[in-house]
């Protein structure tokens, strides 16, 4: 039996979690495609797929099995393409990991015109927060909002966008407060903080008056920041959040930008990925892709970084 051909069958069934799927896609039959996946446990000695009338998931070994199989059949795809002069139109599951702040309209938008463009690509997106281990967690990129000395000198790392950062609070909390006139006057402050963030409160911020540090007192740390944005809304505190997630609530006046002049940052977007060898058509489209949505940025098309 074709061993190519089950790792094929094995992926696809894989991502489809369905053998009667899998084989249509494959134009085989259920049968058929249950002999490929048999062919493969029977030569590597282990179950890689558990089976049930209405379910298909999998084992521990297969989800290993397919992680490096699925990077293997897109870079061997790329080769041919490359070898025949072939374009291979991007196909199969995208996995990304993002920050829960990408779950905004315009990045909907984009997604949606992606999908138009190339329908046989299919997202399957994380957006926990958490930093993913791309290769052992079989993840094609991940978008990463950080500095470039930050980032995993093992990855490659693209730089998409600039994303502007600002500190906000609610009228209520300010109300309460006492809106801050100048930096200093942040200090003691209560900060709604994001993990990664410095814990201890302290900042080195750079006012109209050349830096300063600042001890903010942190009442809230949390990965999420939709969490964060909430606690701000209610008036907890402080919180350093993308525009994309505030714009809304500044317009509204439900938020209020603080001090935009002299703490407001800029964090750039990465399109990070474990190599550029055989970059697969579904991430090397997708990347290329957000590259050049300049209305991602809630900013001017000057705030783009070049490719």
């Amino acid at each position: 039996m074709d061993t190519l051909m089950s790792l094929r069958v094995f992926c696809t069934v894989a991502e489809l979690k369905s053998f009667t799927a899998a084989a249509d896609r494959l134009g085989l039959s259920p049968a058929m495609a249950s002999k490929h996946v048999m062919h493969l446990e029977n030569r590597l000695g282990t179950r890689l797929l558990n089976r049930t009338s209405r379910h298909v998931s999998m084992t521990e070994s297969g989800m290993l099995y397919f992680n490096q199989s699925r990077q293997m059949l897109d870079g061997l795809d790329e080769v041919e393409a490359a070898v025949s002069n072939v374009t291979v139109m991007p196909r199969g599951t995208l996995r990304l990991s993002a920050p829960v702040w990408i779950a905004n309209a315009l990045v909907a938008r984009a997604l949606a015109e992606y999908h138009q463009r190339y329908p046989d690509v299919r997202f399957d997106m994380d957006l926990s927060g958490r930093i993913v281990n791309l290769v052992d967690e079989g993840f094609d990129l991940a978008l990463r909002a950080t500095t470039p000395g930050r980032l995993d000198p093992g990855l490659v790392a693209r730089p998409l966008l600039q994303v502007p950062f600002h500190l906000v609070g609610s009228p209520a909390y300010l109300a309460r407060t006492g809106r801050p006139a100048e930096v200093s006057n942040l200090n003691g402050h209560s900060l709604l903080a994001c993990s990664g963030m410095n814990a201890s409160g302290n900042f080195a911020l750079d006012g109209r008056k050349g830096p300063e540090t600042v001890s903010f007192r942190t009442v809230m740390q949390s990965e999420n920041e939709i969490m964060l944005h909430l606690a701000a809304l209610e008036g907890m505190g402080l919180v350093f959040l993308p525009v994309w997630m505030t714009q809304a609530d500044v317009a509204d006046g439900h938020l209020e930008m603080v001090l935009p002049e002299d703490v407001t940052f800029k964090a750039t977007l990465h399109a990070v990925y474990p190599t550029r060898k055989y970059l697969s058509a579904k991430v090397r489209t997708f990347i290329d892709f957000l590259a050049s949505r300049k209305s991602l940025c809630p900013m001017s098309a000057e705030t783009q970084l070049a490719t």
